[in-house]
C-alpha cells in the first residue's frame, strides 16, 4: 500500500512562534562551514534570502555552504566569482543560470528522479540544516501555504533542523499537501510589493512546435485521457490543439500556462480521471500572473509531493495515462538523452523516467509513452542519430521508449526489432538526414531499413497494448514473403 512521507509542517506547536526579523538577521545564525541549506524553487525562489546568505559568507569569510535546489528563478548571487569555493550549489536539476558553474566544476550535480528526491532528505542522504523556503502570508488560525512549489521543498522543510520563510502577498494560497503553521517555522521575514516570478513573455511557437502538437493531439490523445505534460512551447502548443476534446484530466509533476484555456473551455475537467477525479495534479506550477491568480485558492488544483505524483502506483492508477515529454537526442535503437549534449550536462532526469515507465503500464492498458523533438535543432543539427553523442547519458532506456513525434510523423517503437525501430525513426527523421542514417544503420545493424518498404518485408504497427502472441500471429498469417527472399530481409518470429 502506498505510504505517504510523514510531514510535521501542518502541526501546530503549542507555544512556539516564528522570530519576525530582517532577512539579514534571520541569516546570521546558520550560516556556518559546512551548512547545508535548501532553496525553495520555481516561482518561489526567495531571493532576498539568497542575496543575505552570500552578504553573510562574505562578511564573515565562510566556506563550504552547501544551497540544494531544482530550478531557481532570477540571478542567483553565488554565480559571481567571488563566492566560488565559498558557496558550492548541489544541483538536483541543472538550471539556466547555474548551468556554466556545473560544467566548469563549481557546482555539483546529482542525477535523480524527481520521484526519489524527497526520500534523500528523509533518509538523511542529503541534510538540510536551513531551508530557505517561500510561503503566504498566515490565516487567522495561522496556517501559510508553500504555494506553488511543492515538489521536493516539503520534504526538504519537514527534514531542516532550522526553516526561514519569506512571507510574501503574491505567493498564491494553494489545496493539497502544502500548508505549514507558523510555529514551525524559526525566522519569518516580511516583504511586501514583490511578485513571485513568473513565466516572461515568451517567443511565439515555431509551425514546426505547432506541427508536433497537432500530431500529439490529433492521433495520440483520446477523449477522457489524463494527461502528463511539461512546461515549455512544445507542451502549450500541444494543448492548445485539444480544444475539440472532451473531459481530459491532469497529473502531471508540473504544469503551466497551457492548462488555463482548456479548463475555461470544459475541455479538461478531470471528470474521467480514475484517481482524484476532478482534479489538477500536480506537484509544482510555473506560468503566467494571470495563471498564478487562477490557481490561487482554487480548489481544482491539488499539490502534493513529487513522491507521491510520480509514484509508479499512482501514475499508473489513472484512466488513459498519456506522458509526454521531450529530449535533446535519441539514437536509432531509441535511447533518449534528455540531461545532456554530449558530455556537457544539461539539465536532468526530472520526471521523464517516472511517467514513462508508469504510463505504458497504466491498470487499464490504455496508456500511452510519447517522446517528442523536433528532427532538428535550431542549428540544423540533427536530433534523430545513428548513435548518441559520445559522452551523453540515458535518461530514457530503449526498453522504455514506445512513442516519438517530430514533426515529421509518429514512430510506434513498442515491440519493434532494431532493425524496424531503425526505419521507424528514419522516417520520421529530417529528409536531408535520411539518407546519412540509412547508411549508418546498414553499418551498425547489417540492413537497409528503407527495405522495410520493399513489398517483399511488411512493417506492421500493432496497438500500443497489443498481446505479443497476438502480434506473432497476425505478422505469421499474413507474411506472404517471397520464400526466395533471404538474410536480413525475411521477417523472424
Amino acid at each position: 500500500m502506498l505510504r505517504r512521507f510523514p510531514s510535521r509542517l501542518s502541526l501546530p506547536v503549542a507555544g512556539k512562534h516564528p522570530k519576525r526579523v530582517s532577512a539579514d538577521e534571520a541569516k546570521n545564525p546558520h550560516a556556518i562551514p559546512d551548512n547545508h541549506v535548501y532553496v525553495h524553487s520555481h516561482a518561489s525562489t526567495p531571493t532576498e534570502l539568497l542575496d543575505a546568505m552570500c552578504r553573510h559568507v562574505k562578511r564573515n569569510n565562510l566556506t563550504r555552504v552547501r544551497p540544494s535546489h531544482i530550478v531557481l528563478r532570477g540571478r542567483i548571487p553565488w554565480t559571481d566569482k567571488e563566492y566560488w569555493g565559498k558557496i558550492r550549489s548541489n544541483c538536483l536539476f541543472i538550471c539556466d543560470n547555474v548551468r556554466s558553474l556545473v560544467n566548469q566544476g563549481h557546482a555539483d550535480y546529482i542525477p535523480i528522479f524527481l520521484s526519489q528526491i524527497p526520500q534523500l532528505f528523509y533518509s538523511g542522504a542529503l541534510p538540510v540544516d536551513v531551508a530557505l523556503i517561500s510561503v503566504s502570508p498566515p490565516d487567522n488560525r495561522g496556517f501559510c501555504t508553500m504555494g506553488l512549489d511543492i515538489d521536493c521543498s516539503r520534504a526538504a522543510a519537514s527534514n531542516a533542523k532550522k526553516i526561514v520563510a519569506l512571507v510574501n502577498p503574491s505567493v498564491p494560497r494553494t489545496h493539497g499537501d502544502t500548508s505549514i503553521h507558523v510555529s514551525q517555522i524559526d525566522y519569518m521575514v516580511e516583504v511586501q510589493d514583490r511578485e513571485i516570478y513568473v513565466k516572461p513573455d515568451g517567443r511565439q511557437p515555431t509551425e514546426i512546435e505547432k506541427t508536433i502538437g497537432r500530431l500529439i493531439a490529433e492521433n495520440l490523445v483520446e477523449n477522457g485521457a489524463t494527461l502528463q505534460l511539461g512546461i515549455g512551447t512544445i507542451p502549450d502548443t500541444t494543448l492548445a490543439a485539444m480544444k475539440n476534446h472532451k473531459d481530459l484530466g491532469i497529473h502531471s509533476e508540473a504544469v503551466g500556462d497551457g492548462v488555463l484555456d482548456l479548463m475555461e473551455m470544459g475541455v479538461i475537467t478531470g471528470l474521467k480521471k480514475s484517481a482524484m477525479p476532478g482534479k489538477i495534479v500536480t506537484s509544482y506550477a510555473y506560468g503566467t500572473k494571470r495563471f498564478h491568480e487562477f490557481i490561487n485558492d482554487n480548489p481544482s488544483f491539488h499539490f502534493e509531493s513529487s513522491s507521491w505524483t510520480n509514484h509508479h502506483e499512482v501514475i499508473r492508477s489513472n484512466s488513459k495515462m498519456t506522458a509526454i515529454n521531450a529530449c535533446l537526442e535519441i539514437d536509432l535503437t531509441g535511447q533518449i538523452a534528455s540531461e545532456s549534449i554530449g558530455s556537457t550536462f544539461y539539465s536532468g532526469f526530472g520526471g521523464q523516467v517516472d511517467f514513462v515507465a508508469a504510463a505504458a503500464t497504466a491498470h487499464d492498458c490504455k496508456g500511452k509513452a510519447i517522446i517528442v523533438l523536433p528532427s532538428r535543432t535550431s542549428k540544423g543539427k540533427p536530433k534523430i542519430v545513428p548513435a548518441l553523442t559520445q559522452g551523453a547519458g540515458v535518461v530514457t532506456t530503449r526498453g522504455h521508449t514506445h512513442y516519438v513525434v517530430t514533426e515529421y510523423g509518429i514512430a510506434n517503437l513498442f515491440g519493434k526489432s532494431i532493425r524496424q525501430r531503425a526505419y521507424e525513426l528514419i522516417r520520421i527523421a529530417h529528409p536531408d538526414d535520411r539518407e546519412q542514417l540509412e547508411k549508418a544503420a546498414y553499418e551498425r545493424f547489417h540492413c537497409m531499413p528503407s527495405q522495410f518498404r520493399n513489398k517483399h518485408f511488411i512493417v506492421y504497427h500493432f496497438p500500443l497494448q497489443t498481446d505479443v502472441l497476438l502480434q506473432r500471429f497476425i505478422a505469421k498469417r499474413h507474411s506472404y514473403i517471397n520464400k526466395s527472399v533471404v538474410g536480413w530481409g525475411r521477417m523472424h518470429y
